[in-house]
């Protein structure tokens, strides 16, 4: 069932709200003038109506038993925000210039997440437009949205949206997104949505007066949990069902990103999740073009990713946290909070492996076992980073890894996340070495939300044991120190930090063996006490190989290779240790032979490529 309030060109437009329990519902229109239409009820609870001579820019409210007047729940534009009307829209209008894009291969997905907010001065979707073509230039493939369905007031990091469907009013709202997503797609670039399947946000919220859209089953980190499992929770199903197909059709979204979809609580035996991703498949087959759906999830659970048929629910990827708090452990030495469970090189060794580094191990942190084996899952179905929006924002001070560790440092996360069988992502400035924090910021209007708010922030901190304050996360202040100084990247060990960027995604991309994303194709060895990685991957059928170190250790360190590499003429392509990545200087040879030992510089990863010659290949004498 279509909710939402559509527009069927000549003046009419078609309005429908599920709304199970109201004796009567009418549609009240109340601008360019005021109106009442009745509207009539199905059996599953659904009222509808059409209206004549309502054009796109009208706005309305539902009556519900003639008592209360509510904004739509499947809104598609909030231009007063979250308590004012709903306002209809035409999505059969915008001027769309992609129609050879069929969307993306998974495995050639780059991101680049960004906060539209603090990625530019603007703060808007066309602020964005104006720097595709440096991510372009960058070698980014798919741009990634943090949330932008409509939240309280003018800046919030998304998660507190309570009008899945409404583009945010001050990013630009529906032909902003349209203009940005158009834009992407002419200069081949997808565009991955992050969506809140998981919770709704705690002002505007007026979803449950319309229907059971929550239970009291199951509790979740942010209130009442969304209704998968219960009593009507067919039509709850559907709303997001729904949500995702609006996504895809009007917006043209190529990937839509679940926010901790380990959260979706359900225990019936055809999960949302697994319906949900027979639906996107079906829709995608019929329009004949690429659609994604892939999962935040801690859980380490490989079931979201394998097919129906091997009991899985069939979705296309998911986060990896386990890469990133082992690399993150391994150059800061934190060990507060989840972090306590990582710091062995050993455990990147595996994670580089299978992909989990926890695949049943007990967790001191959790004190638990965590996790399921995931070796046989393609590395192109897991994402990795060394930074995003919740390992920088959800600290006290919204410290980047910039603020952390040197610069040595932080070409090695580089290089081990982009030289990884996994689908890299980059936080926005990471590739520069931005150091403006990216603090959590909100704009709510109840006085005693704020203070929750506030109160709440400061407990989520307990278990890492930072003792300073949290900054504020109502003020504007706040908000704007998390703006990115994107003229930096022209300056400096920035642009230095940059070119390196660059020069490891034209690598990845050009180069077989980096780019299959084959965990089956690779060989991995981990030294505990050095804490160095070796990593060695091929591609046979491109004669492509390749052999990176990575030292995680502060020293220079010396490993002897043994037979862990073949003979043949290895060649240095890359050492971020050299002068011209802004290091001390390569200690390593410009080729190398199997049997020998190499000197790595202290935080410093080196790539070396190799061609095997064959039988016919012919070397001109001289």
């Amino acid at each position: 069932m279509r909710i939402g309030a559509y527009y069927l060109r000549s003046g009419t437009c078609e309005f429908s709200v599920w709304a199970p329990f109201a004796r009567k519902v009418e549609l009240k229109i109340v601008y360019p003038e005021e109106r009442l239409l009745p509207m009539a009820r199905d059996e599953k609870g659904y009222w509808t109506t059409t209206g004549e001579n309502i054009l796109p820019g009208a706005k309305y409210l539902y009556r519900i038993d003639e008592a209360k007047e509510r904004p739509d729940p499947a809104s598609h534009f909030q231009p007063d925000g979250v308590h004012g009307p709903s306002q209809v829209v035409d999505h059969h209008a915008f001027p769309w210039e992609d129609g050879e894009w069929k969307g993306m291969d998974l495995r050639r997905m780059i991101f680049y997440e960004v906060h539209v907010g603090a990625f530019t001065p603007e703060g808007t979707f066309d602020g964005v437009v104006a720097r595709l073509d440096e991510l372009k230039d960058l070698g980014i493939t798919v741009l990634l949205l943090m949330p932008v369905a409509q939240c309280p007031g003018c800046r919030n990091w998304g998660y507190d949206g309570v009008f899945p469907f409404a583009v945010q009013d001050s990013y630009g709202g529906p032909e902003g997104l349209k203009r940005l997503v158009n834009e992407c797609h002419k200069r081949g670039l997808g565009v991955k949505l992050d969506v809140v399947y998981n919770h709704l946000g705690p002002e505007g919220c007026y979803v449950c007066e319309y229907g059971p859209f929550f239970t009291n089953a199951y509790k979740s980190p942010w209130g009442e949990a969304i209704n998968f499992d219960g009593e009507y929770s067919d039509e709850v199903r559907n709303f997001f069902i729904q949500n995702a197909h609006y996504w895809f059709r009007h917006y043209h979204i190529d990937v839509l990103r679940m926010d901790a979809a380990d959260r979706i609580y359900d225990i019936s035996a055809y999960p949302f999740l697994q319906e949900l991703a027979d639906e996107v498949d079906a829709s995608a087959r019929q329009e004949g073009r690429k659609c994604f759906l892939i999962a935040e999830a801690d859980q380490n659970d490989p079931k979201l990713l394998r097919p129906k048929e091997k009991g899985g629910f069939g979705l296309d990827a998911q986060w990896c946290d386990d890469f990133h708090h082992c690399i993150h452990v391994l150059l800061t030495g934190e060990k507060e909070g989840y972090y306590l469970d990582y710091g062995k090189i050993g455990q990147l060794a595996k994670s580089f492996r299978e992909g989990f580094a926890y695949s049943g191990e007990y967790s001191p942190y959790r004190k638990c076992r965590r996790g399921q084996p995931s070796t046989d899952i393609p590395g192109y179905r897991f994402v990795v980073f060394s930074q995003n929006h919740d390992q920088v924002g959800n600290r006290m001070a919204g410290d980047r890894l910039s603020a952390l560790v040197h610069f040595e440092a932080l070409k090695l996360a580089a290089g081990t996340v982009l030289l990884s069988p996994f689908l890299p992502l980059l936080f926005m400035g990471e590739e520069y070495g931005e150091e403006a924090p990216f603090h959590y910021f909100v704009n709510h209007i109840d006085p005693e939300l704020i203070k929750a708010v506030r109160e709440g922030r400061k407990s989520e901190f307990t278990s890492f044991a930072w003792e300073e304050e949290p900054p504020d996360p109502e003020s504007e202040e706040t908000f704007l120190r998390s703006r990115i100084q994107w003229e930096k990247r022209e300056q400096g060990k920035h642009r230095t930090l940059l070119a390196l960027y660059k020069a490891l995604i034209k690598l990845r991309k050009e180069t077989p063996a980096l780019s299959n994303c084959d965990k089956s194709l690779l060989e991995v060895m981990a030294y505990e006490e050095e804490k160095v990685l070796l990593l060695k991957r091929w591609q046979e059928e491109e004669n492509s190989f390749v052999f990176c170190a990575f030292n995680y250790k502060t020293a220079d360190t010396r490993i002897f290779l043994g037979d862990f590499i073949e003979e043949g003429r290895w060649r240095r392509a890359l050492d971020s240790s050299d002068v011209q990545w802004g290091g001390p200087g390569s200690l390593l040879p410009d080729e190398l032979h199997a049997a020998e030992a190499i000197f790595l510089r202290e935080h410093s990863f080196a790539l070396f490529i190799m061609k095997k010659q064959r039988k016919n290949d012919f070397t001109p004498g001289p």
